[in-house]
């Protein structure tokens, strides 16, 4: 079917525009009258040449995904339909492939399809987590306020997941500026010293001899280093893919000086807010861990929220093997003992995670303002010392003048 891009005015004379899939333009036109809609302009959209080719085509963001949830829920509480909600939301979306899997989901949907069952086919876009808290949102009759929770589960996580990035990404973006800019120099400004040097009769100082045979050997052999790593990373790739490399890749991420004790305390707010979110939601424990355990993004939590859950189906409590674990503080233990006490699991759980998210905020921080001065020094330090190691000789010199 072709798509028809239109514009209309409503009864109240308001004017407005959008985009609809129909088999020709007359049904079209008979779908926005339907709509109680006057059709002023309406033509085919043209077809799009990379429509078919997957990664010319835009990729659907969270942002996208939490304006979609925020709107559909707000759809449906104000008694829309399912099918009307999706289709308005599908026909105002902006990003192409988010619309195609919308209006995908629609077709489901009116096809008798559950709204989990539609969802469920596009597992890089709603992934288990969604679709198990929209099936129990169908089965509780509750939808709306599964959507909004989904909403603000989503926001949360996303901001959780770019304190990280912002955390690693100032010391790499640091280190591959000192990297670049070194190996600028040792490549091409050293060898012109080098050169003038060369003429002046007597032996190089020791510093300034080491960069010129640095130079000389990076020069010499920089298509091998580069190879080199490229492999390693591909090798490194390989080796994290399979189970006991990627069980041994991320133990050692947790047991990391000071990147260890950040990626602990985001792995427990993550642990807190998406099992506390699965419980308030309706969502049986035993199901709720396993999702859990399969979204942990570390083989070594995965390998923790199991014992949990085993501990549970043979009747004991989720403290218990939580306790034996390193990963979890004594106090989250506890609290999370204190609320299956007192059956508010869910609103504990969340009070931990929102207390980890300002820890995680408070770690970022401060490990920023420590890292910010090293790598300054180290940048300075790095490409200082080479500046003064190739002034010694000329130094030199003007001692011998002078």
């Amino acid at each position: 079917m072709a798509v028809y891009k239109w514009v209309a005015e409503t009864r109240k004379g308001r004017v407005i525009k959008g985009e609809l899939e129909a088999a020709n333009e007359k049904i079209a036109r008979l779908q926005l009258k339907r709509r109680n809609l006057a059709v002023s302009k309406i033509k085919q959209k043209p077809k799009d040449i990379f429509e078919n080719v997957s990664f010319m085509q835009p990729k659907i963001k969270s942002k996208d995904i939490v304006i979609f949830t925020r709107q559909f829920s707000t759809m449906i509480d104000a008694g829309l339909p399912l099918v009307q909600g999706l289709t308005i939301l599908a026909e105002q979306t902006e990003n192409a492939t988010f619309k195609g899997i919308l209006k995908q989901i629609t077709k489901d949907v009116e096809s008798g399809s559950s709204l989990a069952e539609a969802l469920k086919k596009h597992p890089k876009v709603f992934d288990t987590l969604y679709v198990n808290l929209v099936a129990a949102g169908e089965v509780g009759g509750i939808l709306d306020t599964i959507l909004q929770r989904l909403a603000a589960y989503i926001e949360k996580a996303e901001k959780l997941k770019s304190q990280i990035k912002g955390a690693m990404t100032y010391p790499i973006v640091v280190m591959a500026i000192a990297v670049i800019v070194i190996s600028v120099i040792l490549i091409f400004v050293i060898p012109v010293f080098e050169e003038m040097f060369r003429g002046m009769g007597s032996a190089l100082p020791a510093p300034t001899q080491f960069v010129v045979n640095m130079s000389r050997f990076i020069k010499g052999s920089i298509h091998i280093m580069i190879g080199g790593l490229i492999a390693a990373f591909f090798v490194f790739k390989k080796y994290r893919a399979t189970a006991s490399g990627r069980r041994k890749v991320d133990a050692l991420l947790l047991q990391l000086p000071v990147f260890g004790s950040l990626l602990k305390k985001v792995a427990v707010a993550r642990f807190t807010r998406t099992l506390g979110t699965m419980i308030s939601s309706g969502v049986p424990i035993l199901d709720g861990l396993e999702i859990v355990a399969k979204t942990s993004g570390n083989i070594i939590l995965e390998e923790v929220i199991y014992e949990v859950r085993s501990s549970i189906a043979e009747g004991q409590t989720i403290a218990e093997p939580l306790s034996e674990s390193d990963i979890f503080p004594r106090m989250v233990v506890q609290m999370i003992s204190v609320g299956e006490a007192t059956g508010a699991l869910d609103t504990m759980l969340s009070k931990i995670a929102d207390f980890y998210d300002d820890e995680v905020d408070a770690a970022v921080a401060a490990l920023t303002s420590m890292l910010e001065p090293l790598l300054m020094v180290f940048l300075g330090g790095s490409i200082g010392g080479l500046v003064v190691a190739m002034y010694l000789p000329i130094f030199k010199m003007a001692a011998a003048l002078g």
